[in-house]
This record gives C-alpha cells, structure tokens and sequence, in this order.
C-alpha cells in the first residue's frame, strides 16, 4: 500500500523553517523544495506518490522534469481550490497525507478522511520559536513544604 503526498508548494516554501541555505544548488525555492524531498527522502518510500501543487502557470525557469513526482500548476484557480478537488477525487482517503500549514486545505483533508501534516514535521525540523511560548509549570507542593523549604533557606542564608 502506498501513499500519496499531495503537497501545497509555495506554502512550505514560504514557511520560515523551510531551510533557505540548503544544500540544493537550485536558487529557484521550488527546485530547492523538490530537490530536498529528494535528497532527504521527505516522501518515504520511492513507491510512495507526490504531487507538488503550485499556484499559477509554470513559466520558463520551470526546471527539469522529475519522474518521481508530479509537479502540477494551478493555472486559472488557486493552488488551495486545485488541492481540494484533488482530495475530492482520491481514491482511498486513508492512504492521501496533505502538506500545508494553510488552515482552509487542512480542514478540506479532515473532511475528506485524509491525513495531513504541517510543514516543520514533514521537514524533519525543529520549529523556528516564532510565536511559540514557551511556559514552565509551577511545580506541585503543599504549603507545609514550601514552609519547611522557607525556613532552611532562613537558616542557611541569613545567618
């Protein structure tokens, strides 16, 4: 059984983890993006489909053809609007796992039974802290230990 990534192109190029400086010798986001599914094997298995779905026509600088995946261009609609019809049309939901930190595609997948993931996990990074916070929990004592803890720091430090 093998699944099948339909991913959303500009929105993980346009993430702030999505890894500017990589390896990949494309200056194009969309090679680089390709190139580090591939080198890295974001997709698991090479059995495993994927298409990358990207808003608008394909260009000149388009790049070379990749048998791997499929590399589709929204045209007249928007990449969100291809992606749903996309997911409307997959055969077995189960098996369709959908990349984007766009709230409106990741509700269409969970409408469609499909898996989904956001764009860090898919990347195999860590988030980059923006908007993160971060909160350290109280820890969970009773008022007769944090008396007791009280008075031995009395004891010690003010001698």
């Amino acid at each position: 059984m093998s699944l099948r990534y339909i991913i959303d192109g500009y929105n993980v190029t346009n993430h702030p983890d999505f890894p500017r400086g990589s390896r990949a010798p494309a200056a194009d986001p969309r090679q680089a993006l390709l190139n580090l599914i591939k080198t890295r094997r974001l997709s698991g298995s090479p059995r495993n489909r994927v298409d990358v779905v990207f808003d608008g026509y394909p260009g000149e600088e388009c790049g070379p053809a990749y048998s791997w995946a499929n590399i589709i261009f929204s045209r007249e609609i928007s990449a969100d609007e291809r992606i749903r019809k996309m997911l409307e049309v997959s055969g077995n939901p189960r098996n369709v796992i959908v990349v984007s930190d766009d709230k409106e595609i990741r509700s269409f997948a969970r409408i469609f039974g499909c898996r989904y993931s956001n764009v860090p996990d898919f990347l195999g990074l860590k988030p980059s802290g923006r908007g993160v916070k971060c909160e350290i929990p109280e820890p969970e004592i009773s008022f007769s230990e944090k008396h007791r803890i009280n008075e031995e720091l009395k004891r010690i430090w003010l001698k």
